[in-house]
């Protein structure tokens, strides 16, 4: 079955039909997800998500474009949910913005930082974000985040880079724009990258794959990137979900 490492079922787009969506997702071939948090009710409402099903699990963290709001005692709160409560898994989604530089890239890089050593006292894996910083997320990865496991989310650099985060020990993650017609970097990830090193994600609602490019993304969906990606390494569609969600158990240690 399929493991979507990366979702946002939080968000108000699922609000009409949540609850349905969600309970049909056996049904559809999904085992496991884990709900990403962003922003600080975003945390909270995977938490949730995470103690209603017993399929999805948590990750809690503050993205770069929302660390402004940050504080420590939300730092605090992350720190003491995650370490209690069984169905937090990872801490994220966490990183650099440098696309819509909403918060100065000093402060995104610290909190980034403190966010990490955060993982490394847990002992938990780290949901990366990394957009338009491809040098500056790896420089820091290498020197703060040496030791701790996690997946470079909706990767988007070189393949070449990619090669550099394996590694380090990461996991590559991808979504529905492997399957889009004119993403050649994500393709040629997909194409040098071992598949045990790579896991399968939606960032749902957002990055639905061909032929839904454009409309509400969810779990189900992955099974588009799978067969994208067993084309393009000429292996099974049943190959790719099979290593892909062994990948994922491993990391966020979930039968």
């Amino acid at each position: 079955m399929i493991f979507d490492t990366h979702a946002h079922y939080d968000d108000k787009q699922f609000d009409p039909d949540r609850d349905v969506l969600l309970r049909s997702m056996h049904d559809r071939n999904v085992g496991w997800i884990v709900n990403v948090g962003s922003t600080l009710s975003g945390c909270r409402d995977s938490v949730a998500l995470a103690e209603q099903y017993d399929f999805i699990y948590a990750a809690v963290g503050v993205h770069p474009d929302e660390v402004g709001s940050l504080t420590e005692e939300f730092l605090a709160w992350i720190y003491e949910t995650a370490r209690t409560n069984p169905r937090v898994v990872a801490i994220g989604e966490i990183g650099l913005d440098y696309y819509w530089d909403t918060e100065p890239r000093e402060i995104q890089k610290q909190w980034f930082i403190r966010q990490m050593d955060l993982a490394r006292e847990l002992e938990l894996p780290i949901a990366i974000h990394s957009r338009e910083a491809a040098q500056d997320t790896f420089d820091l990865i290498r020197e703060y985040g040496s030791g701790i496991p996690g997946i470079i989310h909706c990767y988007s650099y070189s393949a070449e880079m990619a090669r550099e985060y394996v590694k380090l020990g990461y996991y590559i993650g991808l979504g529905g724009v492997v399957t889009f017609k004119n993403a050649k970097k994500a393709k040629e990830t997909a194409a040098q990258i071992p598949l045990e090193h790579i896991v399968l994600e939606t960032d749902c609602p957002y990055m639905a794959p061909v032929p839904y490019r454009g409309k509400r993304n969810s779990s189900d969906l992955i099974d588009y990137v799978a067969a994208e990606i067993a084309e393009i390494k000429g292996v099974s569609k049943e190959d790719v979900i099979g290593q892909t969600t062994a990948n994922a158990k491993a990391l966020f240690g979930v039968e």
